[in-house]
């Protein structure tokens, strides 16, 4: 599993890195920030695993990491899935470091 700091993630979100972002927080959850991506809560992400590219870097948030982090060994080993990073503290980490959007 990789793991990605909200500092490093900005930086390639600053420098237009082609990343595919997937927020798996709720609906309520988004009120506090949010960051462009894809949003599809955490569990109807496996039913959505064919729209998902597969030669970019698929980065997992969510409000704390933790659900990103279970979410990211699930798909890891029972979907193969290779390309995952999780965000480091998640949305609350992104909130502490840069405000909310």
């Amino acid at each position: 599993m990789h793991f990605i700091s909200v500092t490093d993630l900005k930086e390639k979100l600053d420098n237009k890195v082609n990343l595919f972002l997937l927020d798996i927080r709720e609906n309520y959850e988004r009120e506090a920030a949010s960051i462009p991506s894809k949003h599809i809560p955490m569990d109807e992400v496996c039913a959505h695993l064919t729209d998902f590219p597969a030669n970019e870097e698929i980065i997992l948030m969510c409000n704390s990491g933790k659900r990103a982090e279970a979410l990211a060994n699930l798909l890891e080993t029972e979907f193969n899935q290779t390309n995952l990073i999780v965000l480091e503290g998640g949305i609350a980490a992104w909130i502490e470091q840069f405000g909310q959007n």
